[in-house]
């Protein structure tokens, strides 16, 4: 039974400035690495990157003795990019997580493994603790019970060819969490519980939360 971890490298990460956030160095380490590390320590068979093409060179030299890792280029979308790596390598299962999430545990990536060899598709996902309105024009127009919500993080996992299927079915659309495209060709997916550090880079304000927390660890 194969398992690959694919993971999304492919953005260019326009909000958080000039320089890619994945090669943004924390404690003398990058980004990216931090994530690459927390694979390779678990019980996938191989991880692919699927990397922008401008960080292509550095992605190759940073992880060069990496015994899992292999490097493809992703596509102009996050779903693009996906695609690409699902093409790269068959497998049994896959995980799909995003590059910019550094403090995903060991721990959750092999919950999420013998999960979905259970359930066939899940996502990782914390409950919702900060109260929802709905606005319209500015003006609140109702509050939303936040009991049966839930914020999506990655890993996602999926049975291989579940997962290719959605792909190549929705593969004219933009969508940006692969467990939408289960859910809009009506297939059941299941949430299992992550963590509130699992947070995604995005700004310059991030790094500093991703500070404290990586030092902990």
């Amino acid at each position: 039974m194969k398992i690959n971890a694919i993971i999304t490298a492919g953005g260019t990460g326009s909000r958080f400035g000039t320089k890619n956030k994945l090669l943004e160095k924390v404690y003398d380490k990058e980004i990216i690495r931090y994530t690459i590390d927390a694979f390779e320590n678990s019980n996938v068979d191989e991880i692919i990157i699927c990397s922008h093409p401008s960080i292509l060179k550095e992605m190759s030299t940073i992880f060069n003795d990496y015994k899992k890792v292999k490097i493809t280029e992703g596509g102009s979308t996050r779903q693009q990019s996906v695609y690409n790596g699902l093409l790269y390598s068959e497998c049994d299962y896959a995980i799909i997580h995003d590059g910019a999430r550094p403090m995903i545990s060991t721990d959750i990536i092999n919950h999420c493994i013998e999960m979905v060899k259970d359930v066939k598709a899940l996502t990782v996902a914390t409950k919702t603790i900060d109260t929802i309105k709905e606005v319209e024009n500015g003006k609140i127009i109702r509050t939303i019970d936040r009991a049966k919500l839930y914020n999506t993080q990655t890993p996602q996992a999926f049975e291989y060819n579940l997962i290719k299927r959605a792909h190549e079915k929705l593969k004219n659309e933009n969508f940006t969490d692969d467990a939408g495209m289960l859910e809009k060709l009506g297939e059941k997916v299941y949430i299992l519980d992550g963590s509130y550090k699992n947070l995604k880079i995005t700004t310059q304000t991030d790094i500093e939360i991703a500070k404290i927390f990586l030092k902990q660890s």
